[in-house]
Order: structure tokens, then sequence, then C-alpha cells
């Protein structure tokens, strides 16, 4: 038989289980709620009236631009028309838009391509060099970076410059083109793509070179150390290990590649401001010529808003791969 349970414990334990409900639910004093704390709203105010100004409003602008007929005389008198899409239907209409975008689009990959294959040599070689070497390396390339691309462009002007330019006078040294010391790059369609796409690859190599060496550097040696053992080659390292885990940066230095070269212009307008006979004519130089040298205005804010929607869908496209590059790593 069970012994009988005192009633005293019994007793105790319903006075406890009645204690306890009204210990739960005790209402909670007003010191006792947490306050909301603004403080990171406070800190941020100034940043974010920053944006407003300089993005936020000025794009609200440019697009209500683009309904309008805003031109030259609109910049005297504050009169202009609401056109509704006149401006767009006007510059999808016109044969110069499509080829500008073609040439755009086309130089763009061109630059993005050869920005991005040589910034990766650049990188893996910075991983190869003596400590010292690199150091060197790497300053060098943080001054060709640091240079205004309006002080650059300026000075590969002069260099290749019919009559005292030094590329001409090298080129001419080697005796493999013949004379070139009169030769007027901007004025040749061939040479003045050549001449642009040196430059500002020149200008990109280094960030894309130092971002790629600083992710690489954090690729652990054990994966290249078991892919020697195995008998891999150089290449095949590179390829199958490094580019493995390079792919989230690769896709961030191309996104920014993409948005930097689709909207270049100072290179372009510096060394041959779009000619010949606007053969280098990019979106940027047309979106220039037409708002500030024809002062159309409305139809210029229309072309900018045009590119500004395209740069979106390609970056999209980007963004969607670097985040499913992450999360596959």
């Amino acid at each position: 038989m069970s012994s009988p349970i005192p009633a005293t414990s019994v007793a105790g334990e319903g006075v406890a289980a009645a204690d306890t409900p009204g210990q739960l639910h005790a209402p909670r004093s007003p010191q006792g709620r947490k306050k909301k704390d603004f403080t990171p709203l406070w800190l941020l105010t100034p940043a974010g009236l920053v944006i407003l100004a300089v993005t936020i409003v000025p794009i609200i602008l440019l697009i209500f631009i683009s309904f309008t007929d805003y031109n030259r005389r609109s910049l005297f008198t504050g009169e202009f028309a609401v056109v509704g899409l006149g401006q767009y239907a006007s510059i999808f209409t016109d044969v110069a838009f499509w080829w500008s975008l073609v040439r755009t689009v086309f130089f763009a990959t061109a630059l993005v391509a050869g920005s991005i294959a040589i910034g990766m040599a650049v990188a893996d070689l910075l991983t190869r060099l003596a400590p010292a070497m690199r150091y060197v390396v790497t300053v060098v390339l943080i001054f060709a970076w640091a240079v205004p691309n309006v002080a650059s462009s300026l000075v590969w002007d002069w260099l290749f410059q019919p009559g005292f330019g030094v590329a001409n006078w090298l080129l001419t040294q080697t005796h493999l083109f013949g004379d070139l010391t009169q030769v007027n790059w901007a004025q040749d369609p061939v040479l003045a793509y050549l001449a642009i796409w040196l430059l500002i690859v020149w200008q990109a190599v280094p960030f894309i070179a130092l971002t790629l060496y600083a992710s690489q550097t954090q690729v652990p040696s054990e994966y290249f150390e078991a892919a020697r053992l195995d008998g891999a080659s150089e290449w095949g390292i590179y390829w199958k290990v490094a580019i493995h885990f390079l792919k989230p940066t690769l896709l961030l230095v191309t996104i920014l590649s993409v948005i930097w070269d689709f909207n270049v212009f100072n290179q372009i307008w510096l060394v041959s401001q779009g000619g010949p006979n606007d053969a280098t004519a990019t979106l940027g130089i047309w979106t220039y010529k037409t708002a500030f040298v024809g002062f159309h205005i409305g139809e210029g804010a229309a072309i900018a808003v045009v590119t500004t929607v395209l740069l979106m869908i390609f970056t999209a496209y980007y963004i969607r791969n670097l985040v499913r590059a992450g999360e596959d790593l």
C-alpha cells in the first residue's frame, strides 16, 4: 500500500500553485517598459538629407523634365509645356539614339572585359611576387588609381597628339607601323576607340586588381597545396580553386565596371569629343550634346532616364547572380 500524502504538503502546493498565476500576471510598472531609442535615426538624418538633396530630388526633377519641352528659352523665361511621352517617342524613333546605344553596349563590353581580364592577371601576379616587389607594384597601382580622370585624360591626349606625341614617337621608333608622328588618333574612329580604351582600362585596373588580390589572399592555402599534390597545373589551380572563391568579388567588380563604363563621359569627351563624325558618341556623349550643346534639355533628360533604366536592368541581373554566388559559398 502506498503511504498517504500529508495534507500539509498538498495544501502548501496548493498555495504555491495559487500564488504562481498571480505572480505571472502581475501588471508591469510603467518604469519597466522599454522606451524607443531614436538616436540611430537622428545620427542618420544628416546623411539622409544629403542623399535626398543631391540624389533623390535631382532624379525626380530629371524624370519630370523628361515629360516637358524644356529648352533654351525655358532657361530664361521659365516657360515650358508638358508633352507627355513625346520626348521618349522622339528618341526611340531617332536612328542616332540606336546607334549610340549600340556603340555604348559594345564599347562598355570591351572595357569591362579588358579591365577585368587584366585586373585578374595583375591580382594573381601580386600573390606570386616577393614582399618588396609586391609593395612597389601596389604603390604604383594606387598612384595610377588616385590620378583624377580629367587630368589623366588631358595627359593621355597629349601623349597621342600629332607632331609631338610621345606615343606616336615611340611607335615610329619601332619601325613596325611606319611614320606615325603626324597621326591624329582622335580623327580616326578605330584609333580613337583604341586610345580611349587604353586610357579607361589603365584607370580601372588598379581598383580591380587590388580588390581581387585582397579577396584571393583570403583563400585558404590548403586548397592550393592539395591541388598541386593532385598534379593540377597552375592554370587549373587558378581556374578551379581561386575562381571558385573569387566569384562573389568578381561579380561585384563586374557590376561596378558595367556602371562606370556604361556612363563613361570625361575620357571620351576630352580625347575625341565624340568624333570623328560622332563615331565615338556613346549615350553619355549624345545626352550631353543633346541637352547642353543643342539645348534640347527635355529630350536630353529623356535619354538620361532611358540610360538609367537600362543600367538598372543590367545591374539587377548581376546583383541576382551575386546573391546566388554568396549563398553557394
